[in-house]
């Protein structure tokens, strides 16, 4: 243990980095219920998306505890599986099996950039400002998904969405569960997004709206459903290239920034201030989005949930492997995980609660930067209203070197960044969005 994890030189011990994995496992494990009913929406089985999500979430974070010692959990990524669900299947009518074939490519990319200094050059290459406003975006198209699943939110054909009626029970649950998941959270309970789920799940029985399974162990089945099923080439035929470089932009985008958070808490940092072992860590994110495609999920990501565990004293990979461990216990419990993704007042509130968590980081837009903060508006209000990341971001990218050149500061723009710009305009024009 010693010898791997470096426990004394961390100041860490055995029984912590236990307790910090206990933690950090049940301040993540909603996402096992979430995203394979976020994904089973899109036309995917959902036991074959909840043992992928699993198993991605398994490697990519033995990964990043054996070979960087790092005490980060890699998962599915939320804002990155209802870009999945409903922007690129639901909204652009790409097949689910194309989507894991973009996956599987940007999975690809992402490999060869951790391997390069290239990946620093692609981050610099994007001020910060926009950065965050694809945060708040995606924050936004979350909560927007959640108010309409529990039916908060409803269609009208005069105003396109109006308020749902709340006498309705499914949503006075969504209401109620949301209630109660905010005040564990104003209350610091570690886990209050699952224990918010289960309480709303207890009372959803009381109300006669979930009823129990049959059998609560079963042994993981349905991957056979999901695994091997990506359509590479219809990724290419449809010119799903925007797509596949939004897959890769945002998973890029929130692993380096969680990392740097959660080892910046953890005082792992270098003296400079540089994330060590870098390359291993993004590495471990790129692996498990790239087989999380080949066995059925949308990209991995690295969770900022991982702080929960920092803070009772985690310190190195231990604490990963021990979330791992744990993981891998959830593989049979399917027939519980599936009754309560089927009730959407169960987690619309972790979407809801989410997207507020990731729109939080709008005070860091630089708001006086009028040729940098009128694209970050555009991505951050297009994401919702056209029900596609893709296409606020390409607006938004689009827009920013439009607006530089014509101050004369065309050359404070990256020359990479045009290269994005005319992508994302070849895309949004030619091949629709």
């Amino acid at each position: 243990m010693e010898k791997i994890f470096k426990l004394k030189e961390r100041n860490s011990s055995i029984r912590t980095e236990l307790l910090a994995g206990i933690t950090t496992f049940f301040t993540m494990v909603y996402i096992v219920i979430v995203n394979p009913g976020i994904l089973s929406q899109a036309g995917m089985d959902f036991n074959g998306v909840f043992v992928a999500t699993v198993l991605a979430s398994i490697i990519g974070t033995l990964i990043m505890g054996l070979a960087s010692n790092y005490p980060i959990v890699i998962a599915p990524g939320m804002g990155l599986n209802a870009y999945f669900a409903f922007s690129v299947v639901g909204g652009e009518g790409i097949s689910w099996q194309t989507a894991l074939g973009a996956v599987f490519v940007a999975g690809l990319l992402f490999i060869l950039l951790s391997l390069t200094s290239f990946r620093y050059m692609l981050l610099d290459a994007i001020p910060s400002s926009l950065k965050h406003a694809i945060t708040v975006g995606i924050g936004l198209f979350i909560t927007f998904i959640g108010l309409q699943n529990s039916g908060i939110i409803v269609d009208s054909p005069a105003t396109l969405l109006t308020l749902g009626s709340l006498s309705e029970p499914m949503t006075m649950l969504t209401i109620i569960g949301l209630i109660i998941t905010l005040v564990l959270m104003s209350y610091r309970v570690k886990g209050y997004l699952f224990i918010g789920m289960l309480i709303t799940a207890i009372i959803a029985g009381f109300m006669g709206i979930l009823k129990m399974p049959e059998k609560v162990v079963s042994l993981p089945t349905g991957l056979s459903e999901t695994m091997f099923q990506m359509d590479i080439g219809g990724v290419f035929s449809n010119g799903l290239y925007a797509i596949i470089f939004t897959f890769l932009l945002i998973t890029l985008f929130d692993t380096t920034g969680t990392m740097l958070g959660v080892a910046e808490q953890a005082g792992l940092l270098g003296k400079d201030g540089k994330f060590p072992r870098s390359r291993g860590a993004l590495l471990a994110d790129a692996v498990g989005t790239t087989t999380g495609a080949v066995l059925g999920t949308s990209p991995t990501s690295a969770y900022i949930e991982s702080s929960a565990g920092v803070a009772v004293g985690g310190r190195t990979g231990l604490t990963a492997v021990t979330v791992s461990l744990l993981l891998g216990l959830t593989l049979f419990f399917s027939p519980i995980v599936s009754v309560l993704a089927s009730i959407p007042a169960i987690t619309a509130p972790s979407l809801i609660i989410v997207g507020f968590l990731m729109i939080s980081v709008v005070s860091k837009i630089d708001w006086s930067d009028f040729e940098v903060v009128f694209p970050a508006f555009l991505i951050i209000v297009l994401m919702p209203l056209t029900y596609s990341i893709a296409t606020g971001i390409g607006v938004g990218f689009i827009v920013y070197p439009i607006l530089k050149a014509l101050k004369g500061k065309w050359r404070d723009v990256h020359p990479i960044f045009y290269v994005f710009a005319v992508l994302f305009f070849v895309q949004l024009v030619f091949f629709g969005h």
